[in-house]
């Protein structure tokens, strides 16, 4: 189907089709699913001529147990192989153990190490 060349009244109103097909494939009458949504039969109707809000259309899709739909609509973007390389520099590799020593400096200025009781502990 040709989306560039329809208007976003058309694209509504095919999308509003198909939501009505998925209704019948799931044999349930248009009152039966208002009302499962929470909408009049009315809103209903004008939801599937393409007059509809986005948050009723998924309530929809979740009555009809049909939400894994929602991932051919709008799909998660990939991720630019730019970008993956950067992250990928970013990966822990390996853990590291902390070591609490005091160097000479901090020693001569009074600061203490810290022991099992400073960090809370009560071992």
């Amino acid at each position: 189907m040709n989306y560039q060349a329809m208007t976003n009244a058309g694209i509504a109103a095919e999308l509003g089709n198909r939501l009505e097909r998925l209704r019948l494939e799931h044999n349930m009458t248009q009152t039966t699913l208002a009302e499962e949504i929470g909408i009049t039969p009315k809103s209903y109707r004008q939801l599937i001529a393409g007059a509809g809000k986005l948050e009723n259309v998924i309530a929809a899709l979740r009555a009809l147990n049909c939400l894994g739909q929602l991932d051919n609509f709008l799909p998660e973007p990939p991720t630019s192989p730019l970008e993956q390389l950067r992250l990928q520099g970013k990966q822990r590799q390996r853990a590291r153990t902390r070591h609490y020593s005091i160097p000479d400096e901090a020693a001569a200025d009074g600061i203490k190490e810290p022991n099992a009781t400073s960090l809370g502990l009560d071992w």
